[in-house]
């Protein structure tokens, strides 16, 4: 990617990573628990998509959607009290998709502790007009080398979900041919 990338089909100009980058922190409170007594993970996958949904937008310029969460992974409790802080970037663009790495970091609201990661999460948007159809978006531009990283990795993620999605295809075709109805 150069920094003056051109979508060629378009000619929408780039953005860089930062143009669309983002941060949500809230207070997690009692209301936010699980039976456990630690905040529950859906609250945590609200504000993970939330984040993504926000940057997704800034960056393609209007609505985009959720159209998949590639992997959600908690490395920590969070707990009541906890300030958590949703980290999001563009790592990726195709033609009307992006993917949002998503970065969750927790602290104590009253300590002076550093953040802790305690999540992370790859989602997928789609850009889209008034209408619901896809839009183009603009490509993305990373700046810094983990700009670069991350961008390299959003692309093998994404030759894993198509060949995940074609692979799931053939053999429910095929067991379709062979006359199991599942």
């Amino acid at each position: 990617m150069t920094d003056q990338a051109v979508r060629p089909e378009t000619d929408i100009p780039g953005k860089p990573t930062s143009a669309s980058r983002t941060t949500l922190s809230h207070i997690m409170t009692g209301s936010d628990t699980n039976l456990l007594g630690t905040v529950h993970g859906g609250v945590i996958m609200k504000l993970v998509d939330d984040a993504a949904g926000a940057v997704a937008g800034r960056h393609s310029g209007g609505p985009a959607v959720t159209a998949s969460m590639d992997e959600m992974v908690f490395l920590e409790p969070v707990r009541v009290g906890d300030l958590v802080h949703v980290k999001a970037q563009v790592n990726w663009t195709g033609r009307s998709s992006m993917e949002v790495g998503v970065r969750v970091l927790a602290e104590r609201w009253n300590e002076s502790t550093p953040a802790q990661q305690v999540g992370s999460a790859y989602l997928v948007f789609a850009a889209v007009d008034a209408d619901g159809r896809p839009r183009a978006v603009p490509p993305v531009v990373p700046e810094t080398e983990r700009d670069k990283r991350r961008y390299q990795e959003a692309q093998i993620r994404r030759t894993h979900r198509l060949a995940r999605r074609r692979a799931i295809k053939e053999l429910r075709e095929k067991r379709a041919a062979d006359g199991i109805d599942d």
